[in-house]
């Protein structure tokens, strides 16, 4: 543009000089029009330079907010072990992992008798006989108590975890003293509680439910025994009150407190005859409890189809020695039975209820475990069988054909934990069982206090990972990932053998790897690889777990 005004000027000028008209007039209006354009162009340079110095005041003032300002969120600090020590207590055969302080971490709930708890409450301030039941929940990061909760006694049973994918605000449901306390996990607030049914003695299967009275909180059924028949009762989750009748359950047992949803979204409770076990849908229950309570609740064609048109019942799996039944969620979403009897174990199809597969076994000790030991995206199933002197066989079993992965055979130490496992980053899990190799026992009978753990890796199979736990009567024991992908641990709760018995009583959590620097090497079986043992003491250091 200026180059274009100079050569008009530089004409004008010469057309003057050859005696033209100078066209003074015209070339003033170009000096003019030239003057404001240049004066144009220097603003805009002005509002440039000050959209940039604006622009980096802003992002100056980001970063210096972000930096010092906000503080940056702070990870939870946690020590690799602690013991927490609870004198003159009974502890219960219960114990589970609930993130209570919201920090990200789990935190350990519990259940003891004491007339005093460790925040200085006692049994007397509540207004309470004592020894009282005291519900505790402590910190996972480093066992400082976060609430207690004492309760009128006695304790029969409790259950957590009830909060999940429900609208309801607490989480605990407690049995004592003949009533049902709902415990916020959170704070420890009781949020209702309501007298047990009449004249039942209740015991643990406690169901959640699809919301029954209308109050859009799901609601619990509630499994109870008068010693004669086996009955069913709908509480509210909102209150605690009873919805509609009691229904008899035709003196049939309640398998391990299961209530199965199939894929159509159908519920059905899973009951024990001694011809095997069967499933009674939860429309029917809720029908005989109050009749148009139904409605909101879907029904499995496939499963009807097979139900008896007079008692309802749907054949799942025929023996006449069924002893337990697990869900088994193999692979994500979909929804198995898990059946244990006196000759076998078998996977029956949630859908379709076929036998998906058989294993031949003689004696099952406790409830069966699961962890990923091969790649195929199938949760394998851990069982301990009872061979006879002292001794068991631990047996992993191919989630999808039920083939044996890998066992073994050690001692079978009294009051031993059942088998555990916690999942890796590497689609595999890290296995632990407790018992005693039969060459470290001078004794064909295993003592209570020569007790082992044992950690195998999927990776080799033929060594195991050997660290000594002397501790005496082991009340509830869990493995667990208490952080999302770090933070492994194993909880123990231990203390006296027996109900009443006022004792010590200590709850403590160990870091999975802790032990691992100060642990035996054991190579088993044949091919046991050339590693040397500093080499499989740091594979087991390096590992990072998942929640899956």
């Amino acid at each position: 543009m200026e180059t274009t005004a100079n050569a008009a000027e530089a004409e004008l000028l010469k057309r003057g000089e050859d005696g033209a008209e100078t066209g003074s007039s015209e070339l003033t209006e170009l000096k003019q029009k030239r003057c404001k354009e240049v004066l144009g162009f220097a603003k805009l340079t002005h509002w440039r330079t000050a959209i940039f110095f604006l622009s980096l005041f802003l992002c100056l003032t980001t970063v210096f907010a972000f930096s010092f300002i906000i503080p940056c969120p702070v990870r939870p600090q946690y020590l690799g072990s602690w013991n927490r020590t609870f004198s003159e207590a009974t502890a219960y055969d219960f114990l589970t992992t609930e993130d209570t302080s919201r920090d990200k971490v789990k935190d350990i709930l519990f259940v003891l008798s004491s007339s005093e708890g460790s925040q200085n409450n006692t049994c007397a301030d509540a207004g309470l006989l004592s020894p009282c039941v005291f519900v505790i929940a402590v910190d996972g990061t480093d066992g400082s108590t976060l609430w207690e909760r004492p309760l009128e006694p006695e304790f029969h049973w409790v259950q957590c975890g009830l909060d999940k994918d429900t609208s309801r605000t607490w989480d605990c449901l407690l049995s004592h003293s003949g009533q049902l306390s709902a415990i916020d996990k959170y704070s420890g607030k009781v949020m209702w509680q309501q007298p047990q049914p009449s004249g039942l003695d209740t015991s643990v299967p406690v169901f959640t439910v699809p919301d029954l009275d209308g109050d859009k909180v799901s609601d619990v059924a509630l499994v109870a025994s008068d010693n004669t028949t086996r009955q069913l009762v709908f509480l509210s989750g909102k209150t605690g009150v009873q919805i509609g009748s009691t229904v008899a359950l035709d003196s049939l047992e309640t398998a391990n407190r299961l209530l199965h949803c199939t894929p159509q979204g159908s519920h059905y409770v899973v009951l024990q005859k001694d011809t095997g076990l069967y499933g009674l849908a939860l429309w029917r229950i809720a029908a005989k409890a109050k009749p148009g309570m139904e409605v909101g609740l879907k029904k499995d064609k496939l499963w009807e189809k097979s139900a008896s048109p007079t008692s309802g019942l749907v054949p799942i799996y025929e023996s006449d020695s069924v002893r337990q039944v697990v869900r088994a969620e193999l692979t994500e979403g979909v929804h198995n039975l898990l059946v244990v009897t006196g000759k076998e174990v078998a996977l029956v199809d949630g859908k379709k209820l076929e036998i998906l597969w058989r294993f031949n076994t003689s004696s099952v000790l406790g409830e069966p475990s699961f962890g990923h030991f091969n790649k195929d995206g199938f949760l394998d199933v851990v069982i301990e069988e009872d061979i006879g002197n002292y001794t068991k066989m631990v047996v992993i079993l191919d989630g999808k054909s039920g083939g044996v992965l890998w066992e073994d055979a050690i001692l079978a130490t009294p009051n031993s934990p059942k088998p555990a496992s916690i999942h890796t980053i590497n689609s595999f899990s890290i296995f632990v069982f407790w018992g005693m190799m039969p060459s470290e026992s001078n004794s064909s009978v295993p003592l209570t206090t020569d007790r082992r753990v044992y950690m195998l890796h999927p990776l080799y199979p033929n060594i195991l990972l050997e660290s000594t736990c002397s501790v005496d009567h082991i009340v509830a024991f869990k493995a667990t990932l208490l952080e999302r992908g770090r933070h492994a641990a194993y909880i123990l709760l231990t203390g006296p053998g027996q109900e009443g018995a006022g004792a010590t009583v200590v709850l403590s959590k160990r870091k999975l790897k802790q032990d691992v620097p100060t642990s035996n090497v054991l190579r088993i079986g044949t091919g046991q690889g050339s590693e040397s043992n500093e080499v499989i003491k740091e594979v087991f250091n390096r590992l990072r777990f998942s929640e899956k």
